[in-house]
This record gives structure tokens, C-alpha cells and sequence, in this order.
């Protein structure tokens, strides 16, 4: 069961988030034709009068961005001043999540995205930890993950996610909890909505742009969080072998955050996780706003 926050903006307006419907025809339904967003945030665990959102402006940036491929004209300024007074109208105790999404709202049949409605909305639900923070098992998806040349992967395009759900069903009903998907030359890519960062021999690794992933904003702060801290970072393509003999393996994204992986197919991967967890206890620290060097990437909501 889901905790929905109990307004939402849908149709220019706040409405209550049970009356926030589309029609059984709508276009985007039947052809996938949306771009979406996702961002958290949290009660101020230092102040109970403010809210936290983590990154807000590279959100609503990736989402005008990611509506430009649908032909939506949507200012990540219109986004943000939505979401800020999303926050506030709904005045949230727990740590939560936010969607939105820009989608063809018109009621026509035939796929295309010229000279057809579009629309926005917004709404949200309480969220604590999307995957064991203890860790998790992958599978080696049969699926693999589409091509920039077929898909505008560079944006959160609802259509392209049938292959996240088809990965991910097949690796919980296989006995595991996530999938890991290769891209067409064979490399890895990414998870089923999460980007991959690999250790081995002291250095941080993730698949470049090149290797078909999604331009994560997680992946973006972890990158950032390494190099201050130290930590040598190369991106580069991932194969298959480093993954099982790598020294430590991590998930992240928005809901994910960073989660561990315990083991990948039949390899058990080390339980000592160094820099994994020094990225997790300083990334949890950013997003609390106790570490003023990262005060930036931190919009705080007076309520």
C-alpha cells in the first residue's frame, strides 16, 4: 500500500489527489508518449518548520529537458514555483517522493507528437527506503538496455521503461531483487532504474554517457562527492567479469539512493563496503543539510 500525499497539481490547479483522473483514452496511456521525474524530500530533522528537497533545480531542468523530446515547451521555472507549492498545500511529516510528469493529454489516436495537447502534473507519496539499505542480489538481465539511436534515452521517457519492468519481473521471479542490463555491445549499462558504480583496486568506475544510461542526478552528486573526497573516478564501459570480482558494487538513483549489492548471479561479492559507505554516510549528510559545503544542492521550504 501506498501513502499518497493528499493534493495534487493536475489540470493547472491543486486538486485532492483522489480526483486527479484521465480519461481511459488518453494518448499517452496507449503510447508511452509521457516524460517523467522524481526527486525526494524530507522534514528538516533540524528544524520542523522547513522541508528539504534534494537538487531541485537539475530535477525540474532534466524534466524541461526531457519534455523537449515530446515537443513541450515546459520552463523548469514553471516546474519548480509547481513543486514548491505542491510542498507546501501538502505540508509533509515523513520523508516522501515526488512525480512529476509531462505527458500527451489529448484523446487522438494516432501516435504522434505534432499538433497534440500536452499537459503537467504533480504528485507524491510518503517513501522511505526503496531497496534494503543492507544490500541487495542482481541478475544479469536477458533484456538489454535500448540504444540512444532508437530511444531519447537522455530523457525519463514512460515508453522506454517496459524494459525496466520486463528486467526487473524477471529477476525478483528468478529469486533476486534487482537486474542488471547490458547494453548492445555487451557492456554493462545500468540497473533496472538505477544507475551501477563498480570499485576495484581503490578507484571509483560507472559506464560513461556512451554506454546508453540515464544522465543520472544521483550519479552526477556521487561523482562530485568522490572527486572531493579523493577518490579517483574513471568512466568508462564495465565488462560483464569486472562486475563479479569487483571489490564493491552499488545501485543509485533518486529512490534508491546508494544501496549496496551483496551478489551478483551465483558470485558473493566482499561484505566490506569502504567507500561505499563513506559515499552513503556523506551523501545522507548532504541531503539532512549538515554539510555546509553542499549547501547548494539543498532546497529548503519554509513552511
Amino acid at each position: 500500500m501506498h501513502n499518497f500525499l493528499e493534493t495534487a497539481y493536475f489540470q493547472n490547479q491543486f486538486v485532492p489527489f483522489t480526483e486527479a483522473k484521465i480519461s481511459v483514452a488518453t494518448h499517452a496511456l496507449h503510447y508511452g508518449t509521457a516524460a517523467f521525474g522524481g526527486l525526494r524530500g524530507l522534514p528538516d530533522p533540524q528544524n520542523p518548520n522547513q522541508i528539504l528537497l534534494f537538487r531541485l533545480d537539475r530535477h525540474c531542468q532534466r524534466l524541461s529537458q526531457s519534455a523537449k523530446f515530446l515537443q513541450f515547451d515546459l520552463p523548469a521555472s514553471k516546474i519548480e514555483s509547481v513543486i514548491v507549492d505542491f510542498v507546501k498545500k501538502n505540508r509533509p511529516t515523513v520523508p516522501f517522493y515526488i512525480r512529476p510528469l509531462v505527458y500527451t493529454s489529448d484523446l487522438g489516436i494516432a501516435p504522434r507528437l505534432h499538433k497534440i495537447e500536452k499537459d503537467f502534473f504533480v504528485y507524491g507519496l510518503e517513501l522511505g527506503d526503496y531497496l534494503s539499505p543492507e544490500g541487495v542480489t542482481c541478475r544479469i538481465s536477458s533484456w538489454y538496455r535500448q540504444e540512444d539511436r532508437s530511444l531519447p534515452l537522455r530523457g525519463k521517457i514512460s515508453g522506454a521503461y517496459i524494459t525496466s519492468s520486463l528486467a526487473k519481473t524477471e529477476a525478483v521471479e528468478s529469486g533476486f531483487d534487482e537486474a542488471i542490463l547490458m547494453n548492445s555491445q555487451g557492456k554493462v549499462s545500468e540497473a533496472s532504474g538505477m544507475n551501477i558504480f563498480i570499485v576495484r583496486h581503490g578507484q571509483l568506475l560507472t559506464p560513461g554517457f556512451d554506454q546508453d544510461i540515464l544522465e543520472g542526478i544521483t550519479r552526477d552528486s556521487i561523482l562530485t562527492l568522490a572527486r572531493d573526497l579523493g577518490i579517483p573516478v574513471v568512466q568508462r564501459s564495465i565488462d560483464k567479469t569486472e562486475l563479479l570480482i569487483a571489490d564493491e558494487v552499488f545501485l543509485s538513483g533518486t529512490a534508491a539512493r546508494i544501496t549496496p549489492v551483496r551478489r551478483i548471479e551465483g558470485y558473493e561479492l566482499p561484505s566490506d563496503r569502504p567507500i561505499t559507505h563513506t559515499l552513503r554516510d556523506h551523501l545522507t549528510a548532504i541531503t539532512e543539510n549538515r554539510d555546509p559545503r553542499y549547501q547548494d544542492w539543498v532546497y529548503a521550504i519554509q513552511l
